[in-house]
């Protein structure tokens, strides 16, 4: 056939169908579409969430090539030996923390710097100013200008500022002082937070970095500037990777309702096939047209996808970024930036997975001759024959999963869980067939609802083959929604009962500024001091946290006092023994226990010894237990305070626990102890509100998760809407024999509804078994390769009520609209086209 054949073939036999039939056109259109803007959010939100995550503390880094660091802070003298270099070296030494801004409560990063040394680009060029304490100069993101008052939490001391001069463009929320004024209100005793190096060119950086290091003390380390970028990047990689996975489920049953859509139109078109087999089509181009009509699906979709993702974004970051902002390091989001690199990759998988899905149904319909075309029934036959050999298939896909799951994960990423995944899911599409087929046959239950349910569910035992990829659509979404409930259902109760534990004291303090994975705000040695003078204080236990990095992984160095530890707490630990005994330990000497998350991700066990650069000196310490925690995905190493403070000599706290008397009311307790703090910014909170703020945490936490897999049921409950449509189109003969036959308009719309209802309890029963699956497959291996989280089984009963129940109703009012179609039906013009 020539080419104007061939278009002439595409326009009869898909582009016609589809100008017919706009409703259903536009419902798989936009089941794509839903698929295709969830991606594209995710990937959006995550390239902002990440795109400012090079830790805020980094701007202004100009071009530097190294960065020196310790934890504890790097020695001062640490900046002359550097001097005496015999080389041209640009050295600018660094003091770095953040505050809090009064009104808003902006959290920014306040950077001390040598104001000369550095330049900084300025609207001002006055240097009298520099040594001030209430001299700052702000990017431009803040909105102050020069001659303005600027009111800083920074720690526990509120502090007022002039703004001195403003920032070159672009330089964002940051606050800048002069070094000297930095050490004396950070109160850094003399050391420094990092210093930067710029080298002179003739060496490579290799070759430099072995002159610098040469050049520190034991304990201070010099890394290729950027290097905490990479490492947080390294650790977002096992976040935003399985935001993807979840994001793709949408995609995924949208893919599902191509391949039904696309099985339908085989099944109706079967004879104007057979017709245009006859008159010399041949199959590649028969073939050609339904992918071509895929291709539209997708390429609409793909379009539509575009619009909803760009706008789906804006909420999407907020909720990735507070997930960043609380679990892992400080980042103020991105602009969101759409490239045409992305648009590129969206119309692509919008376009790949339509035509992928659609490979099946072209393939069958390409294999339709002419003397089959009116053998309507016989690839429902077919389908309904093989179902037993589809349940061999899925018991042996249940078998791959299985051992899928066993395997440990690559590059800290769980590729096989994930693989365990689809084969469950690839399971469960195999064994719908049966289901349906034993669920429908159940006449006895049907006759029960009467006519019209007998009828409805001989109808969907008749047209197997759609309803089985239908059932299949809608419990893949149904699963993902039961498994990522039971999931986070389980989380939130493990972490509920680990705080139950973890969490005995009475108060808790901690500076009057946000915190983070790292940001570790400090308080006054002397609080200490003035709680454990009070008589209502039975023990005040202070806590002090650094941000350090083991093996190239942010992690968090902590102690608390061991010996209160040991008297109150009852923090579980993995070996079962009681927390006295890892207490003990800790007082013993260098020691220390490590949580469940370090552990794991840096393969440490009990007897295992770490080794530490603590300002200046290199530690060993001994890993004497490992306890469960789920308060940070960097992990931490726990040492006694006194261990600690033979280090890191600095007695400032980062909270404290505070422990009241027998028979002082947590009330009256609270009450004492703000009084005796006054005047400094501190934060008390009592138990019972530290339980109920780190519960808002972590709801809002999984808000992404929830929202991900709502999408994907709304995409597959459109998809229901959809397909019920074209049956209902498909079956115009038999509807109208029905009222030929006595049937009431009524009775039509109860078969449609009774349809619509078996589906949607097909799919509940389905989804609801895979689901449990996958809940497992996500608890005992995905997470726990991804996190290194143990989380408890529990079932979230009234979720998953509430979830299956909504599903189910949503199910059968997406029948109201095929429902009235069919009523609407004319029995004589249905007759007259037969």
């Amino acid at each position: 056939m020539g080419r104007l054949n061939r278009i002439v073939l595409f326009d009869r036999l898909i582009a016609r169908p589809l100008r017919l039939e706009p409703l259903r056109t536009l419902l798989t259109a936009l089941a794509v579409a839903l698929g295709v803007a969830v991606v594209l959010a995710i990937e959006l939100a995550g390239n902002a969430a990440a795109g400012s995550f090079r830790s805020s503390v980094e701007t202004l880094t100009g071009d530097a090539d190294f960065e020196i660091t310790a934890t504890g802070g790097v020695p001062a003298q640490t900046v002359a030996s550097l001097a005496a270099l015999p080389y041209a070296l640009r050295i600018r030494p660094r003091i770095e923390d953040y505050a809090s801004v009064a009104g808003d409560g902006r959290t920014i990063p306040f950077i001390g710097v040598d104001m000369l040394a550095d330049a900084l680009p300025s609207s001002t060029t006055d240097t009298s100013s520099f040594q001030r304490d209430d001299s700052v100069w702000i990017g431009d993101g803040l909105g102050y200008k020069a001659g303005d008052r600027l009111s800083l939490a920074i720690n526990d001391t509120q502090s007022e500022f002039v703004v001195r001069g403003v920032l070159g463009a672009r330089t964002g929320e940051v606050a800048v002082v002069d070094l000297a004024p930095a050490t004396r209100l950070l109160g850094r005793n003399g050391s420094l937070d990092r210093i930067l190096v710029q080298v002179p060119s003739g060496r490579s950086l290799d070759e430099w970095e072995t002159v610098l290091r040469n050049a520190l003390p034991p304990g201070v380390t010099v890394a290729r500037q950027g290097s905490r970028t990479n490492e947080n990047r390294r650790m977002l990689a096992a976040f935003r990777w399985n935001l993807r996975v979840l994001s793709y489920i949408a995609l995924i049953v949208g893919a599902f309702l191509i391949y039904n859509t696309l099985s339908v139109s085989v099944v109706r078109r079967r004879a104007e096939i057979g017709i245009l087999r006859a008159l010399g089509a041949t199959r590649g181009q028969v073939m050609a047209a339904f992918l071509g009509e895929a291709a539209c699906f997708g390429l609409i979709g793909g379009v539509i996808g575009l619009a909803l993702g760009r706008g789906l974004a804006e909420g999407a970051v907020k909720l990735v970024a507070a997930t960043v902002d609380s679990l892992y390091v400080s980042s103020s989001p991105a602009p969101i930036s759409l490239g045409w690199g992305l648009v590129a990759l969206t119309m692509l998988a919008g376009v790949g997975v339509a035509v992928l899905s659609a490979l099946s149904p072209a393939w069958e319909a390409s294999r339709v001759t002419p003397v089959e075309a009116m053998s309507r029934g016989r690839r429902e036959h077919e389908v309904s024959l093989h179902r037993f050999r589809s349940l061999g298939m899925a018991a042996v896909l249940a078998l791959g999963a299985g051992l899928a799951a066993r395997q440990g994960p690559i590059g800290g990423r769980p590729v096989f869980g994930c693989i365990a995944a689809i084969l469950l899911i690839g399971c469960c599409t195999l064994a719908i067939p049966a289901l349906v087929a034993m669920l429908s046959s159940a006449a006895g239950l049907a006759r029960l609802c009467g006519v019209e349910a007998l009828l409805a569910s001989r109808s969907l035992a008749g047209s197997l083959r759609r309803t089985s990829v239908l059932v299949g659509a809608l419990a893949t979404a149904i699963a993902m929604t039961a498994a990522v409930g039971i999931m986070v259902g389980s989380f939130r109760q493990t972490v509920i009962l680990w705080m139950s534990d973890g969490l005995q004291a009475d108060l808790y303090l901690r500076p009057a500024m946000a915190t983070g994975a790292d940001r570790h705000p400090t308080m006054s040695p002397e609080i200490i001091q003035r709680l454990q003078s009070l008589p209502e204080v039975a023990d005040v236990d202070p806590f002090r946290a650094y941000e350090i990095s083991y093996e190239g992984l942010s992690a968090t160095l902590g102690a608390g006092d061991a010996r209160i530890a040991g008297r109150y707490g009852r923090r579980p630990l993995l070996s079962g023994a009681p927390t006295s005994t890892a207490t003990d330990q800790l007082l013993a000497g260098d020691n220390a226990i490590v949580s469940e998350p370090f552990a794991n991700k840096h393969h440490v066990k009990k007897g295992d010894v770490l080794k530490l650069s603590l300002s200046g000196r290199q530690a060993q310490f001994k890993v004497v237990d490992v306890y469960f925690d789920y308060s940070s995905e960097r992990g931490y190493i726990i040492l006694d305070r006194s261990t600690l403070l033979k280090y890191l000599p600095d007695p400032a706290p980062s909270n404290m626990a505070v422990y009241l008397k027998p028979g002082i009311g947590v009330d009256e307790g609270k009450r004492i102890v703000e009084n005796a703090v006054s005047g400094r910014k501190v934060l008390v909170f009592a138990n019972r509100t530290l339980r109920e703020d780190a519960i808002k945490i972590f709801d809002r936490t999984f808000a992404i998760t929830y929202a991900l897999e709502g999408v994907a049921v709304f995409v597959a409950i459109m998809g229901v809407a959809g397909a019920l449509l074209a049956l209902v189109i498909d079956r115009r003969r038999e509807f109208g024999l029905l009222r030929f036959l006595g049937g009431a308009t009524g009775q039509l719309r109860r078969i449609i509804l009774f349809e619509a209802g078996m589906l949607g309890l097909l799919a509940n029963l389905a989804g609801m078994v895979l689901g449990v699956l996958l809940s497992l497959l996500l608890i005992y291996v995905i997470n726990k390769q991804s996190f290194g989280w143990t989380i408890q089984f529990h079932w979230p009963v009234a979720m998953l009520l509430g979830a299956l129940t909504l599903v189910y109703v949503a199910t059968v009012l997406a029948g109201l609209y095929p429902a009235r179609v069919a009523t609407r039906l004319n029995p004589i013009e249905v007759i007259h086209e037969e």
